[in-house]
């Protein structure tokens, strides 16, 4: 019977330079050389997780791209979505005014680019890593395509501010949408019915995979839900203590030093 893994990117796979090590990959290639499955499960967009997939050379038969908290899962073999969901247009105008009421960040994204409000100093922040090209609007809503598979809010020096807005978005919100930390600055924003746990019990069931036979490794509060749904859960020593607490087991070391290797190599 197949396995799969889900893996978070940054602080999982990928070490500090945004790389799969050597002694990782080679054990991605044995995981999936087995007939296991592998799926990157991310709160980045689709586009940014196709482009770490480019980067790292990490295309095997049978995988899966796991974009926007489990917001959408896309088919690398067959090229289409397997589920997709989004944040209701008719919430987004009432979001992005309590972001500017809070005096937080926020932006969302089309399939090409990150629609945004302001071109401001947590943009620039965030484009460090995220190379995806953006549009500056004030009318958010014209410039997408679909519904947006989420909203992100960004503060880099008041975390109290970003909890009283996310403190508000819930409020208004009820129980519609998700919301959470997936770092200490990045509040991420997505319909309930989505989730990096959902993905992993929806992408299991689509392939016939029984719940025992699903693995998933992270390190932030995003990645808690996926971590509980698998069948083996791995916390990275790198990791939140919420992490750690909802984990399984915990990596002896770090995203830097090969943390998820040993145990990949231990499930084939």
């Amino acid at each position: 019977m197949s396995k799969i893994f889900f893996t978070d990117l940054d602080g999982t796979l990928l070490t500090k330079e945004k790389k799969v090590s050597p002694v990782t990959m080679d054990a991605l290639k044995k995981f999936t050389g087995a007939g296991n499955h592998f799926a990157i499960n991310t709160g980045r967009s689709l586009e940014s997780a196709m482009a770490a997939q480019r980067d790292n050379d990490l295309f095997f038969p049978g995988s899966f791209l796991v974009a926007y908290n489990g917001s959408q899962i896309y088919d690398c073999d067959n090229k289409r979505d397997v589920y997709r969901t989004g944040v209701p247009f008719e919430m987004i105008p009432d979001i992005f005014s309590l972001a500017k009421e809070y005096g937080v960040h926020c932006h969302t994204y089309t399939d090409e680019n990150i629609i945004t409000p302001y071109e401001d100093e947590e943009l620039t922040y965030y484009r460090r890593v995220i190379k995806t090209p953006y549009i500056v609007t004030d009318d958010i809503c014209s410039a997408l395509t679909d519904v947006p598979c989420k909203i992100i809010g960004i503060e880099l020096h008041d975390r109290d501010k970003c909890d009283r807005f996310k403190a508000a978005v819930e409020e208004y919100a009820g129980d519609r949408l998700t919301l959470l930390y997936s770092n200490p600055y990045y509040l991420e924003i997505f319909n309930s019915e989505a989730g990096k746990g959902s993905a992993v019990v929806r992408l299991a069931d689509h392939l016939g995979i029984p719940h025992e036979s699903t693995i998933a490794a992270g390190d932030e509060e995003n990645d808690i839900s996926m971590i509980k749904a698998a069948g083996l859960g791995i916390g990275m020593i790198n990791g939140t203590d919420e992490v750690k607490k909802a984990a399984d087991i915990i990596t002896e070391t770090d995203n830097n030093n090969d943390g998820l290797a040993k145990i990949l190599l231990n499930n084939l």
